[in-house]
């Protein structure tokens, strides 16, 4: 954790509290869909999977994994996002042990797709594009540390193929004015978060780090990718009492 934005306990006085939450939440929708990382316009990838029927898995790091979750929570053809941590020990899975930055977990974020309705190389793009800046190393905005990583924990060989084959075709192409430093990382066992952490953003909409780092992420999902959007967000915890 990196300064008082990201604290998951209420530690705020409630009279500033409101008062920041409703500046924030104002100052957002008030302007355009501006982050503290902003969207990049970027090619489909020249190789991708084939579409096909069934379901599938795919689990990327890049930050804090509120907004990571959130944008892919809005991705047409997603049945399930969930946020936890990849990398590391099992025994390590847990927030503030992670928060050390010294267990080998990334904040990440595991996405159940069905690859007849978007395929690995569109959650890529995505991903690429809109969820995360990939040219960062080891930080995402304010946030700092392994555990912040972007990586791609690729599930098999192909999954592996196709995120190389794009990495190298995205620096090619010099769509980013640096090099992309996302690592891939294979052999790695997901293990979910906390359920407090789980559909952050759907929850909390007006908490300032969402307001300023997040909200913005799925506002340009449905900007650049209107075909993959879906307003309804697949919930983790629907259902659940």
């Amino acid at each position: 954790m990196t300064g008082i934005a990201r604290t998951r306990t209420p530690i705020f006085k409630r009279a500033l509290a409101a008062l920041i939450v409703a500046a924030a939440a104002a100052a957002f929708w008030q302007s355009p869909a501006r982050s503290a990382e902003d969207a990049v316009v970027i090619p489909p990838p020249a190789m991708d999977e084939k579409a096909a029927s069934g379901s599938e898995k795919a689990i990327f790091a890049g930050g804090c994994f509120w907004g990571v979750q959130g944008v892919f929570q809005h991705v047409k053809g997603v049945t399930k996002a969930v946020s936890g941590y990849t990398g590391g020990a099992k025994d390590d899975a847990v927030y503030e042990t992670v928060g050390s930055g010294r267990t080998g977990h990334a904040e990440s974020v595991e996405i159940t797709y069905d690859p007849s309705k978007v395929t690995y190389g569109q959650l890529l793009q995505v991903y690429f594009s809109v969820a995360h800046n990939p040219t960062q190393l080891n930080f995402q905005g304010p946030d700092s540390g392994t555990q912040y990583r972007s990586t791609i924990f690729a599930e098999n060989d192909a999954q592996q193929k196709i995120a190389q084959s794009y990495i190298a075709q995205l620096d090619q192409a010099k769509v980013f004015s640096k090099p992309i430093v996302t690592t891939l990382e294979t052999g790695k066992t997901f293990y979910p978060a906390e359920e407090y952490h789980q559909d952050f953003l759907t929850l909390n909409p007006t908490y300032p780090y969402i307001v300023y780092n997040d909200l913005p992420k799925v506002a340009n999902l449905k900007a650049l990718f209107p075909g993959l959007y879906s307003e309804k967000p697949v919930l983790v915890l629907a259902g659940k009492s």
